[in-house]
């Protein structure tokens, strides 16, 4: 029996070359609720978060914005901030930027 030895780097380099790779890996699918939120965005079915932190962050006063995600299923954004050592999560509807719960 023979065998047929093909070094890793040209596979990795066969892969990189194949023309359907570089479109998975840019689908909003394979890019989790980020990739699922940036496309609701642009389907004009959700605003732009951009947009909803304009009208959030300066509701919190002196909490500190510590970032967001997004949970495609709720159709919500998670604004999370941090205010004297304690973490505020904020809901918001991603159509509407209508604040539907705040956690602490």
């Amino acid at each position: 029996m023979q065998r047929i030895f093909v070094p890793i780097a040209a596979l990795a380099l066969l892969a990189g070359l194949m023309p359907g790779a570089p479109a998975l890996a840019q689908s909003p699918q394979n890019q989790g609720d980020q990739g699922r939120a940036r496309a609701e965005m642009r389907a004009g079915r959700n605003m732009p978060i951009g947009e909803i932190e304009r009208r959030i962050i300066p509701r919190l006063g002196r909490a500190d914005y510590l970032g967001f995600e997004y949970d495609s299923s709720a159709g919500a954004y998670r604004l999370k901030f941090i205010e004297g050592g304690q973490v505020i999560w904020v809901d918001v509807d991603a159509k509407t930027a209508n604040v539907l719960r705040i956690s602490r």
